[in-house]
C-alpha cells in the first residue's frame, strides 16, 4: 500500500513539476493546504490573498519545497488588481497553467441581523473574486487554448442553510456562474477545463475570523474534515476532466437530499441548523473578524477543530477511484456468474 502511494506520489510530482499554479484565499484555510499540495509536487505558486503574514509564511512553505512563489497581496473584489497579478505571475513565473478560485468572506448571522453592507463585501469577495479570477484566467489561457480553472465550491451551493444566507448565495452564483462557462467553453471547442469541487464542513480558520452574530461560537458543521482532504480532490481536478468533484458524504448527502426531498431538508435544518452550528462557548463580542480586512498574522491550514476532523473520507476515495471499483465488480459479478453455470454443469 505504502509502495503504491509512493509511486503515486512520484507520479503525481512528475505531473506538476514547474507547473505554474495561481491561488486565490493563499494565505490561509484551505487555500493554504492547496498551495502546499501543489509545492509538495514540484510546481510554481502565485499566491493571492489580502493577509501579508499568511502570504509570506506561504511563500516561505513553498520555497522549502524547492518551489517558487509569488506574493500578491490583493483584494479579489478588485476585478484589475486580479488581473494585474495574473499578468505579474506570467511575466516572473510563466504562462498559468492552473487557477484556483478560493478567497471567500463570510458572516454568521441570521438573515434579518445581516447588513445590506455585510450582503455585498460577502457578494464581491465569495462570488465576484471568482468571477474576477476566472476572467484573468481566460485572458491568458483561451489564446493559448490551455488551461483548467477550479472552483472551490460547497455543498451549499445546492443546499443553503441557515445562519449563512450571504454566504450560501454566493455559492450558488459561482455555481451558475461556472456552468454557463462550462456550455460556452464547449460551444467554442475551447481546452481550457473548468471544474467545481463542492466541499463538507473544513476545519479552518474562517470560523475564528468571520464575522459573527450569534450567542455562541460559530463552527463547521459535523461531521468536519481537514483541509487535506480538500487539497488532494484538488489535485485529481487538475489532471482528470470531471465536471464537478462532490468531497465527502455529507457533502453528497446534501446534494441529493436537495434534489430528493428539499421540503424534510427545510424542516431538519430549521430544527438543526442554528445549534449545529455553534459550539458551547459563548461569543466574544469583540473578537475581529476578516470581513473587511484581514486578521494579523498567520494562521495556517487548520482551524481549532482538529479533535473532530478527520483527515479522509471513504466516499472521496471511492469516488476517484470508482473506475477502478466499477471494474473489480464487474469482474466479479462475471466470475460468480461464471461459477455458477459451471457448478450448474456438473461442477466438481
Amino acid at each position: 500500500m505504502q509502495r503504491e502511494q509512493k509511486r503515486k506520489d512520484r507520479v503525481m510530482g512528475e505531473v506538476f513539476e514547474r507547473k505554474i499554479v495561481v491561488v486565490t484565499g493563499a494565505s490561509a484555510g484551505v487555500g493554504r493546504a492547496i498551495v502546499r499540495a501543489f509545492a509538495a509536487r514540484g510546481a510554481h505558486v502565485g499566491l493571492i490573498a489580502r493577509g501579508i503574514d499568511g502570504l509570506e509564511a506561504a511563500r516561505h512553505e513553498v520555497e522549502s519545497m524547492g518551489g517558487r512563489a509569488l506574493v500578491l497581496p490583493l483584494d479579489v473584489a478588485d476585478a484589475k488588481a486580479v488581473d494585474d497579478a495574473a499578468e505579474r505571475v506570467e511575466r516572473e513565473l510563466g504562462p498559468i497553467d492552473i487557477w484556483v478560485n478560493d478567497a471567500m468572506v463570510s458572516v454568521f448571522a441570521p438573515i434579518v441581523d445581516t447588513t445590506p453592507a455585510e450582503f455585498k463585501r460577502v457578494t464581491e469577495v465569495t462570488y465576484l473574486g471568482y468571477v474576477h479570477g476566472t476572467l484573468a484566467a481566460l485572458r491568458r489561457m483561451r489564446p493559448r487554448n490551455r488551461g483548467t480553472i477550479i472552483q472551490i465550491g460547497s455543498a451549499l451551493a445546492y443546499r443553503s442553510i441557515p445562519l449563512q444566507a450571504a454566504y450560501c448565495a454566493a455559492k450558488h452564483a459561482v455555481k451558475g456562474f461556472s456552468e454557463s462557462l462550462r456550455t460556452e467553453l464547449l460551444h467554442d471547442a475551447s481546452k481550457v477545463r473548468v471544474t467545481q469541487v463542492h466541499l463538507p464542513a473544513v476545519n479552518t480558520p474562517q470560523f475564528t475570523w468571520s464575522r459573527a452574530k450569534l450567542p455562541h461560537e460559530p463552527q463547521p458543521v459535523p461531521p468536519t474534515f481537514q483541509p487535506e482532504v480538500v487539497a488532494d480532490a484538488v489535485l485529481y481536478a487538475a489532471t482528470h476532466d470531471r465536471r464537478e468533484i462532490w468531497v465527502g458524504a455529507p457533502t453528497a448527502l446534501a446534494i441529493v437530499a436537495e434534489k430528493v426531498a428539499p421540503d424534510v431538508a427545510d424542516h431538519y435544518l430549521a430544527s438543526h441548523g442554528y445549534e449545529s452550528q455553534q459550539t458551547k462557548r459563548p461569543l466574544d463580542p469583540h473578537r475581529p473578524d476578516n470581513l473587511f480586512e484581514p486578521v494579523p498574522g498567520d494562521h495556517g491550514a487548520h482551524g481549532p477543530f482538529d479533535d473532530l476532523a478527520k483527515d479522509r473520507s471513504t466516499e472521496w476515495w471511492a469516488a476517484k477511484h470508482r473506475y477502478a471499483l466499477l471494474t473489480g465488480a464487474l469482474g466479479l459479478i462475471m466470475l460468480v456468474s461464471g461459477l455458477r453455470r459451471w457448478a450448474r454443469a456438473g461442477g466438481w
